[in-house]
């Protein structure tokens, strides 16, 4: 059981490496010191697609980390 949940870990975090990598940056640059970067502030679907796999897949690495880290005593 421990080996399994090492496994989905490890992938887990890896696919977290890999999918945080792949947003694009938030920068708001020199529009963030008077407020200006909060109008062009729309995301795109494939950024909200990305933004929920990515929610995803940290769910599962942190809910893997608490039960390892509780059968492992």
């Amino acid at each position: 059981m421990a080996n399994l949940l090492w496994n989905i870990s490890t992938v887990a975090a890896v696919l977290l490496i890999i999918l945080i990598l792949m947003h694009s940056p938030k920068g708001d640059g020199i529009g963030g010191i008077g407020g200006v970067s909060h109008i062009f502030a729309s995301q795109k679907s494939a950024e909200k697609g990305l933004n929920k796999i990515t929610a995803i897949v940290c769910a599962v690495f942190i809910v893997c980390t608490f039960i390892i880290g509780f059968l492992i005593k």
